[in-house]
């Protein structure tokens, strides 16, 4: 159902070979304990997707499949997989307009970072879109994690036309990866580090996923303010429930301190439109539209800050 045999051969000759060469014996219990109802039901979609002539892949422009095919069982079994939030994709004339231009945040984190021959891990990676744009950039490899069976799916789907690719998305959460890997070139955490409790643990663990000259790219919620500000929610923010800390990019600089990061700086900053995350036919539930205040944009539906999303880059 989920072969992992290729990342075992591909890091067979790697700092990562131990742990990889593990995932045979003790991902399968862990999947088995976790797995969502309708995984059996996405992978029966998955086994039936048209077969594509003349296909070749775009990763530079976009995660971006080309060829001639048929057209309508291919779009009818993407829909299938629904909601898309991370995107777009392009699957031959299927266009995935997903909820999500994360096109958009990844031409504001690119130019930042060279991923030229390095080995990532994506830490809460979605369905992998990210992923792939990675390796479009020039990554060595991509390995992604993310808990979400739903997720996976999407990405397999993808990776279905390019199984040679050399990405690989394991569903887990980061607190499965007890080793200190000290491996990975870069560590990339996007949107991830407001829905932890304890927001200096998660960047501690990221750190000790990193070989001794790696590069973490952070990007998570902020709010304006100095070095003493941050936002703790007391329920929900913008409707969700598991947002924890919203701390200023001072603070998070601290944090990255404290943990032992050098070098930090923010290299973006922007404010999160309902243009960039909004409803689609690819994602027709509520979105960021729905959770600001009708009359004034600047402020969530519970009259915090509107989001604020910061790039930040630290280094080992």
């Amino acid at each position: 159902m989920i072969d992992y045999s290729t990342i075992s051969d591909f890091y067979r000759n790697t700092d990562l070979s131990a742990w990889a060469q593990k995932l045979d014996t003790w991902l399968p219990q862990h999947i088995a304990e976790n797995i969502h109802g309708n995984f059996d039901e996405w992978q029966a979609i998955l086994d039936q997707l048209p077969r594509v002539e003349n296909l070749s892949i775009d990763l530079i422009n976009g995660a971006i499949l080309k060829g001639h095919t048929d057209e309508a069982a291919l779009e009818a079994s993407l829909r299938k997989l629904m909601p898309w939030r991370k995107g777009p994709w392009q699957f031959c004339d299927t266009f995935i307009n997903t909820e999500w231009h994360s096109d958009w945040k990844w031409e504001r984190v690119a130019p930042h970072i060279d991923l030229k021959y390095k080995n990532v891990l994506d830490v809460g990676c979605g369905n992998g879109y990210y992923g792939y744009r990675m390796l479009g950039a020039g990554a060595k490899s991509v390995l992604g994690i993310d808990p979400n069976f739903l997720f996976l799916s999407q990405f397999k789907a993808f990776k279905h036309y390019a199984p040679e690719l050399p990405i690989w998305q394991l569903p887990i959460g980061l607190e499965a990866i007890t080793e200190e890997l000290e491996f990975f070139d870069v560590v990339f955490s996007m949107g991830v580090l407001y829905h932890r409790r304890s927001p200096i643990d998660h960047l501690s663990e990221l750190k000790k996923l990193l070989n001794k000259k790696g590069t973490l790219v952070l990007e998570t919620m902020v709010i304006e303010g100095d070095e003493n500000t941050c936002l703790i929610p007391h329920d929900r923010y913008a409707q969700m429930r598991n947002t924890w800390f919203i701390p200023s990019v001072k603070m998070l600089e601290i944090f990255l301190k404290r943990v032992g990061f050098k070098n930090i700086r923010c290299v973006d900053l922007n404010q999160t439109s309902i243009e960039e995350q909004r409803k689609t036919d690819w994602m027709t539930y509520q979105s960021l539209e729905d959770f600001l205040d009708p009359n004034d944009h600047n402020k969530t539906i519970e009259g915090y800050p509107a989001p604020l999303r910061a790039v930040i880059i630290a280094e080992q």
